[in-house]
Protein backbone atom coordinates (compact mmCIF):
# COMPACT_ATOMS: atom_id res chain seq x y z
CA UNK A 1 0.00 0.00 0.00
CA UNK A 2 1.27 3.46 -0.90
CA UNK A 3 1.63 5.77 2.07
CA UNK A 4 1.60 9.53 1.57
CA UNK A 5 4.28 10.78 3.94
CA UNK A 6 5.01 14.23 2.52
CA UNK A 7 2.98 17.22 1.43
CA UNK A 8 1.77 17.29 -2.17
CA UNK A 9 4.05 19.31 -4.36
CA UNK A 10 7.13 18.87 -2.16
CA UNK A 11 9.75 16.14 -2.48
CA UNK A 12 10.35 13.74 0.38
CA UNK A 13 13.29 14.69 2.57
CA UNK A 14 15.82 12.63 4.45
CA UNK A 15 13.75 13.09 7.58
CA UNK A 16 10.54 11.78 6.05
CA UNK A 17 9.68 8.43 7.69
CA UNK A 18 8.71 5.56 5.48
CA UNK A 19 5.81 4.93 7.78
CA UNK A 20 4.09 6.75 10.60
CA UNK A 21 6.28 6.96 13.73
CA UNK A 22 5.76 4.78 16.74
CA UNK A 23 3.41 6.46 19.19
CA UNK A 24 4.94 7.59 22.49
CA UNK A 25 4.14 5.58 25.58
CA UNK A 26 3.98 8.75 27.65
CA UNK A 27 4.75 12.44 27.38
CA UNK A 28 7.94 13.51 29.13
CA UNK A 29 8.98 17.05 30.03
CA UNK A 30 11.97 16.51 27.75
CA UNK A 31 12.58 19.09 25.01
CA UNK A 32 9.46 19.66 22.95
CA UNK A 33 9.50 20.67 19.30
CA UNK A 34 10.61 24.25 18.83
CA UNK A 35 7.58 26.51 19.18
CA UNK A 36 6.27 28.14 16.06
CA UNK A 37 4.94 31.67 15.92
CA UNK A 38 2.87 33.75 13.58
CA UNK A 39 6.11 35.41 12.48
CA UNK A 40 7.35 32.10 11.04
CA UNK A 41 6.43 31.74 7.35
CA UNK A 42 4.40 28.67 6.44
CA UNK A 43 6.30 25.96 4.65
CA UNK A 44 5.37 25.13 2.00
CA UNK A 45 3.37 28.31 1.35
CA UNK A 46 -0.40 28.02 1.63
CA UNK A 47 -2.30 27.23 -1.53
CA UNK A 48 -4.50 29.89 -3.07
CA UNK A 49 -8.09 29.59 -1.81
CA UNK A 50 -10.38 27.44 -3.93
CA UNK A 51 -13.75 28.85 -5.04
CA UNK A 52 -16.70 27.98 -2.82
CA UNK A 53 -18.94 25.17 -4.14
CA UNK A 54 -16.50 24.50 -6.99
CA UNK A 55 -17.34 21.37 -9.04
CA UNK A 56 -14.54 18.83 -8.58
CA UNK A 57 -13.68 15.41 -9.99
CA UNK A 58 -12.08 12.94 -7.57
CA UNK A 59 -10.53 9.47 -7.80
CA UNK A 60 -12.78 6.59 -6.91
CA UNK A 61 -10.70 5.65 -3.88
CA UNK A 62 -8.31 7.28 -1.42
CA UNK A 63 -6.68 4.07 -0.18
CA UNK A 64 -3.29 5.51 -1.10
CA UNK A 65 -3.72 8.11 1.69
CA UNK A 66 -3.83 5.51 4.47
CA UNK A 67 -0.88 5.64 6.86
CA UNK A 68 -1.59 2.18 8.26
CA UNK A 69 -3.25 -0.87 6.71
CA UNK A 70 -6.90 -1.44 7.50
CA UNK A 71 -7.53 -4.50 9.70
CA UNK A 72 -7.25 -7.79 7.83
CA UNK A 73 -8.86 -11.14 8.48
CA UNK A 74 -6.31 -12.05 11.16
CA UNK A 75 -6.98 -8.87 13.13
CA UNK A 76 -10.74 -9.27 12.74
CA UNK A 77 -10.52 -12.82 14.03
CA UNK A 78 -8.50 -11.67 17.04
CA UNK A 79 -10.99 -8.93 17.75
CA UNK A 80 -13.88 -11.39 17.57
CA UNK A 81 -12.00 -13.64 19.98
CA UNK A 82 -10.77 -11.14 22.57
CA UNK A 83 -11.73 -7.60 21.66
CA UNK A 84 -13.79 -5.60 24.14
CA UNK A 85 -15.91 -2.78 22.76
CA UNK A 86 -17.38 -1.59 26.06
CA UNK A 87 -15.99 -1.00 29.55
CA UNK A 88 -17.01 -3.38 32.30
CA UNK A 89 -19.36 -2.32 35.09
CA UNK A 90 -16.53 -0.64 37.02
CA UNK A 91 -15.57 1.39 33.96
CA UNK A 92 -19.16 2.57 33.50
CA UNK A 93 -19.69 3.42 37.16
CA UNK A 94 -18.31 6.94 36.70
CA UNK A 95 -20.92 8.03 34.15
CA UNK A 96 -22.65 10.24 36.77
CA UNK A 97 -19.30 11.98 37.37
CA UNK A 98 -18.73 12.96 33.73
CA UNK A 99 -18.40 16.76 33.48
CA UNK A 100 -21.60 18.32 32.16
CA UNK A 101 -22.18 22.03 32.75
CA UNK A 102 -24.39 23.57 30.06
CA UNK A 103 -24.43 27.35 29.97
CA UNK A 104 -25.46 30.11 27.55
CA UNK A 105 -23.12 30.69 24.64
CA UNK A 106 -20.70 33.58 25.16
CA UNK A 107 -21.39 36.90 23.49
CA UNK A 108 -18.60 37.61 21.03
CA UNK A 109 -17.60 40.12 18.40
CA UNK A 110 -15.60 39.65 15.22
CA UNK A 111 -12.32 39.97 17.12
CA UNK A 112 -13.12 37.26 19.65
CA UNK A 113 -12.44 33.54 19.39
CA UNK A 114 -14.74 31.31 21.45
CA UNK A 115 -15.37 27.57 21.51
CA UNK A 116 -18.21 25.64 23.12
CA UNK A 117 -18.17 21.86 23.46
CA UNK A 118 -21.52 20.31 22.58
CA UNK A 119 -20.11 16.80 23.10
CA UNK A 120 -17.99 14.21 21.24
CA UNK A 121 -16.42 16.05 18.24
CA UNK A 122 -19.15 18.69 18.01
CA UNK A 123 -18.02 22.24 18.74
CA UNK A 124 -19.56 25.63 18.25
CA UNK A 125 -16.62 27.74 17.09
CA UNK A 126 -17.23 31.49 17.05
CA UNK A 127 -14.42 33.09 15.07
CA UNK A 128 -14.05 36.08 12.80
CA UNK A 129 -17.72 36.92 13.23
CA UNK A 130 -18.83 33.45 12.05
CA UNK A 131 -20.50 30.61 13.93
CA UNK A 132 -19.06 27.31 12.72
CA UNK A 133 -20.17 23.80 13.73
CA UNK A 134 -17.66 20.94 13.65
CA UNK A 135 -18.93 17.40 12.98
CA UNK A 136 -22.38 18.26 14.39
CA UNK A 137 -24.09 15.32 16.12
CA UNK A 138 -27.16 16.35 18.10
CA UNK A 139 -28.82 12.91 17.90
CA UNK A 140 -29.32 10.84 21.01
CA UNK A 141 -28.22 7.69 19.17
CA UNK A 142 -25.99 6.88 16.23
CA UNK A 143 -25.94 3.68 14.23
CA UNK A 144 -24.48 0.69 16.11
CA UNK A 145 -23.77 2.58 19.33
CA UNK A 146 -25.64 2.89 22.65
CA UNK A 147 -27.34 6.18 23.42
CA UNK A 148 -25.33 9.19 24.57
CA UNK A 149 -24.13 9.01 28.16
CA UNK A 150 -24.25 12.81 28.49
CA UNK A 151 -26.87 15.07 26.91
CA UNK A 152 -25.97 17.50 24.15
CA UNK A 153 -24.32 20.49 25.78
CA UNK A 154 -26.21 23.14 23.79
CA UNK A 155 -29.86 22.74 22.75
CA UNK A 156 -30.26 23.10 19.01
CA UNK A 157 -32.79 25.90 19.40
CA UNK A 158 -30.25 27.90 21.44
CA UNK A 159 -27.74 28.06 18.57
CA UNK A 160 -27.27 31.34 16.73
CA UNK A 161 -27.47 31.27 12.95
CA UNK A 162 -24.99 28.68 11.72
CA UNK A 163 -22.69 30.29 9.16
CA UNK A 164 -20.73 27.18 8.19
CA UNK A 165 -20.18 23.51 8.97
CA UNK A 166 -16.96 21.51 8.70
CA UNK A 167 -16.95 17.72 8.46
CA UNK A 168 -13.85 15.62 9.16
CA UNK A 169 -15.00 12.30 7.63
CA UNK A 170 -18.04 10.17 7.03
CA UNK A 171 -18.18 7.85 10.07
CA UNK A 172 -21.58 7.95 11.75
CA UNK A 173 -20.35 9.59 14.95
CA UNK A 174 -19.02 12.51 12.88
CA UNK A 175 -21.49 12.74 9.98
CA UNK A 176 -25.02 12.59 11.39
CA UNK A 177 -27.81 12.86 8.82
CA UNK A 178 -30.64 13.66 11.30
CA UNK A 179 -28.67 16.60 12.69
CA UNK A 180 -27.70 17.96 9.29
CA UNK A 181 -31.33 17.82 8.16
CA UNK A 182 -32.01 20.59 10.69
CA UNK A 183 -29.83 23.05 8.77
CA UNK A 184 -31.00 25.36 6.00
CA UNK A 185 -29.91 23.83 2.71
CA UNK A 186 -27.95 26.95 1.73
CA UNK A 187 -25.64 26.61 4.76
CA UNK A 188 -22.02 26.57 3.52
CA UNK A 189 -20.54 23.13 4.20
CA UNK A 190 -16.83 22.28 3.97
CA UNK A 191 -16.16 18.57 3.45
CA UNK A 192 -13.39 16.15 2.48
CA UNK A 193 -12.78 15.26 -1.14
CA UNK A 194 -15.33 12.76 -2.39
CA UNK A 195 -18.00 13.54 0.22
CA UNK A 196 -19.79 16.33 -1.64
CA UNK A 197 -22.14 13.95 -3.42
CA UNK A 198 -23.61 12.86 -0.07
CA UNK A 199 -24.56 16.47 0.70
CA UNK A 200 -25.77 17.35 -2.76
CA UNK A 201 -28.11 14.35 -2.71
CA UNK A 202 -29.62 15.99 0.37
CA UNK A 203 -30.04 19.25 -1.53
CA UNK A 204 -27.27 21.27 0.12
CA UNK A 205 -26.38 23.99 -2.35
CA UNK A 206 -23.03 25.37 -1.10
CA UNK A 207 -20.77 22.35 -0.64
CA UNK A 208 -17.02 22.89 -0.89
CA UNK A 209 -14.90 19.73 -1.24
CA UNK A 210 -11.20 20.04 -0.48
CA UNK A 211 -8.14 17.83 -0.74
CA UNK A 212 -5.42 17.84 1.91
CA UNK A 213 -3.57 21.16 2.12
CA UNK A 214 -6.29 23.01 0.19
CA UNK A 215 -8.26 25.93 1.59
CA UNK A 216 -11.24 28.16 0.87
CA UNK A 217 -12.47 31.43 2.36
CA UNK A 218 -15.82 32.52 3.72
CA UNK A 219 -16.35 36.10 4.94
CA UNK A 220 -12.62 36.53 5.53
CA UNK A 221 -12.18 33.29 7.50
CA UNK A 222 -9.97 30.67 5.85
CA UNK A 223 -10.88 26.98 6.07
CA UNK A 224 -7.96 24.62 5.35
CA UNK A 225 -8.32 20.84 5.15
CA UNK A 226 -5.33 18.96 6.57
CA UNK A 227 -4.31 15.29 6.86
CA UNK A 228 -5.24 12.85 9.62
CA UNK A 229 -4.28 9.29 10.47
CA UNK A 230 -7.68 7.71 9.94
CA UNK A 231 -9.95 6.28 7.21
CA UNK A 232 -13.52 6.51 5.92
CA UNK A 233 -16.47 4.16 5.53
CA UNK A 234 -20.22 4.54 5.71
CA UNK A 235 -21.62 1.54 3.84
CA UNK A 236 -20.42 -1.93 2.90
CA UNK A 237 -19.15 -0.72 -0.47
CA UNK A 238 -17.59 2.73 0.08
CA UNK A 239 -14.43 2.09 2.14
CA UNK A 240 -12.05 5.03 1.61
CA UNK A 241 -14.13 6.42 -1.26
CA UNK A 242 -13.98 9.82 0.43
CA UNK A 243 -11.09 11.47 2.24
CA UNK A 244 -10.64 12.13 5.97
CA UNK A 245 -8.80 14.87 7.83
CA UNK A 246 -8.92 17.88 10.13
CA UNK A 247 -9.50 21.60 9.67
CA UNK A 248 -7.50 24.74 10.40
CA UNK A 249 -9.59 27.90 10.71
CA UNK A 250 -7.67 31.15 10.35
CA UNK A 251 -9.40 34.44 11.11
CA UNK A 252 -8.38 37.94 9.99
CA UNK A 253 -5.48 38.94 12.17
CA UNK A 254 -3.99 35.45 12.11
CA UNK A 255 -5.56 33.55 15.02
CA UNK A 256 -5.93 29.86 14.31
CA UNK A 257 -8.00 26.95 15.59
CA UNK A 258 -7.13 23.39 14.64
CA UNK A 259 -9.93 20.82 14.72
CA UNK A 260 -8.35 17.37 14.51
CA UNK A 261 -11.53 15.43 13.75
CA UNK A 262 -10.66 11.78 14.35
CA UNK A 263 -7.04 10.66 14.14
CA UNK A 264 -4.30 8.46 15.42
CA UNK A 265 -0.87 9.78 16.32
CA UNK A 266 1.76 10.19 13.61
CA UNK A 267 3.92 12.36 11.43
CA UNK A 268 1.22 14.68 10.12
CA UNK A 269 1.02 16.82 13.27
CA UNK A 270 4.47 18.37 12.98
CA UNK A 271 3.86 19.07 9.30
CA UNK A 272 0.54 20.74 9.99
CA UNK A 273 2.25 22.92 12.58
CA UNK A 274 4.97 23.85 10.11
CA UNK A 275 2.50 24.89 7.44
CA UNK A 276 0.10 26.62 9.85
CA UNK A 277 2.35 28.23 12.48
CA UNK A 278 0.92 29.89 15.55
CA UNK A 279 -2.09 27.64 16.23
CA UNK A 280 -3.83 29.19 19.23
CA UNK A 281 -6.01 26.19 20.12
CA UNK A 282 -6.00 22.53 19.14
CA UNK A 283 -9.28 20.63 19.54
CA UNK A 284 -7.85 17.15 20.10
CA UNK A 285 -9.47 13.71 20.46
CA UNK A 286 -8.48 11.85 23.63
CA UNK A 287 -10.94 8.94 23.81
CA UNK A 288 -11.98 5.69 22.10
CA UNK A 289 -8.48 4.18 22.31
CA UNK A 290 -8.75 0.80 24.07
CA UNK A 291 -7.71 -1.86 23.07
CA UNK A 292 -4.59 -0.22 21.68
CA UNK A 293 -3.64 -3.08 19.36
CA UNK A 294 -6.95 -2.48 17.57
CA UNK A 295 -7.31 1.31 17.71
CA UNK A 296 -3.84 2.86 17.93
CA UNK A 297 -3.59 3.53 14.19
CA UNK A 298 -6.79 5.60 14.10
CA UNK A 299 -7.38 7.07 17.60
CA UNK A 300 -4.97 9.00 19.81
CA UNK A 301 -4.80 8.07 23.45
CA UNK A 302 -4.51 10.98 25.93
CA UNK A 303 -0.71 10.96 26.06
CA UNK A 304 -0.51 10.98 22.27
CA UNK A 305 -2.98 13.86 22.09
CA UNK A 306 -0.73 15.94 24.33
CA UNK A 307 2.33 15.02 22.27
CA UNK A 308 0.46 15.88 19.08
CA UNK A 309 -0.33 19.31 20.53
CA UNK A 310 3.39 19.81 21.14
CA UNK A 311 4.16 18.64 17.61
CA UNK A 312 1.67 21.16 16.24
CA UNK A 313 3.25 23.97 18.20
CA UNK A 314 -0.25 24.80 19.46
CA UNK A 315 -0.52 27.08 22.47
CA UNK A 316 -3.55 25.38 24.03
CA UNK A 317 -5.41 22.08 23.84
CA UNK A 318 -9.11 21.36 24.34
CA UNK A 319 -9.91 17.63 24.69
CA UNK A 320 -12.85 16.08 22.82
CA UNK A 321 -14.06 12.70 21.51
CA UNK A 322 -14.83 11.34 24.96
CA UNK A 323 -17.62 11.50 27.60
CA UNK A 324 -20.39 11.29 24.99
CA UNK A 325 -20.61 7.90 23.27
CA UNK A 326 -19.19 4.62 24.57
CA UNK A 327 -17.15 3.49 21.57
CA UNK A 328 -14.39 1.43 23.17
CA UNK A 329 -13.26 -0.34 26.33
CA UNK A 330 -11.49 2.27 28.46
CA UNK A 331 -13.28 3.45 31.65
CA UNK A 332 -15.42 6.47 30.81
CA UNK A 333 -13.55 8.94 33.04
CA UNK A 334 -10.04 7.68 32.26
CA UNK A 335 -9.37 9.88 29.17
CA UNK A 336 -9.67 13.06 31.22
CA UNK A 337 -7.51 11.90 34.13
CA UNK A 338 -4.79 10.64 31.79
CA UNK A 339 -4.85 13.83 29.70
CA UNK A 340 -4.44 15.97 32.81
CA UNK A 341 -1.57 13.82 34.03
CA UNK A 342 0.18 13.90 30.65
CA UNK A 343 -0.22 17.67 30.43
CA UNK A 344 1.33 18.15 33.86
CA UNK A 345 4.12 15.66 33.13
CA UNK A 346 5.00 17.58 29.98
CA UNK A 347 5.53 20.69 32.10
CA UNK A 348 2.80 22.67 30.35
CA UNK A 349 0.81 25.53 31.85
CA UNK A 350 -2.37 24.16 33.43
CA UNK A 351 -4.31 27.20 32.19
CA UNK A 352 -3.60 26.14 28.60
CA UNK A 353 -5.44 22.83 29.00
CA UNK A 354 -9.03 23.74 28.22
CA UNK A 355 -10.59 20.56 29.63
CA UNK A 356 -14.15 21.78 29.30
CA UNK A 357 -17.25 20.07 30.64
CA UNK A 358 -19.86 19.23 28.01
CA UNK A 359 -21.79 22.44 27.36
CA UNK A 360 -19.08 24.82 28.61
CA UNK A 361 -17.26 27.57 26.68
CA UNK A 362 -13.92 29.33 26.69
CA UNK A 363 -13.07 32.64 25.07
CA UNK A 364 -9.80 33.96 23.72
CA UNK A 365 -10.01 37.75 23.38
Amino acid sequence: MTQQTHEPGTPPTATDPATAPTAPAAVDPAPAPAPVTLDAPPFPPLAEPRPLAEPRVWPRTFHDRLTAPLPGLKALARFAREGAVRPGPEGLADIPRLPYEPAPLPRVDAGTLAVTWAGHASWIVQAGGLTVLTDPVWSRRILGTPARITPVGVPWDDLPRVDAVVISHNHYDHLDAPTLRRLPRDTPVFVPAGLGRWFRRREFTCVTELDWWEGAELAGVRFDFVPAHHWSKRTLTDTCHSLWGGWVLTVPGGRRVYFAGDTGYGHWFSRIGRRYPGIDLALMPIGAYDPRWWLSDVHCDPEEAVQATLDLGARRMAPMHWATFVLSAEPVLEPLTRARTAWEKAGLDRADLWDLPVGASRTLD
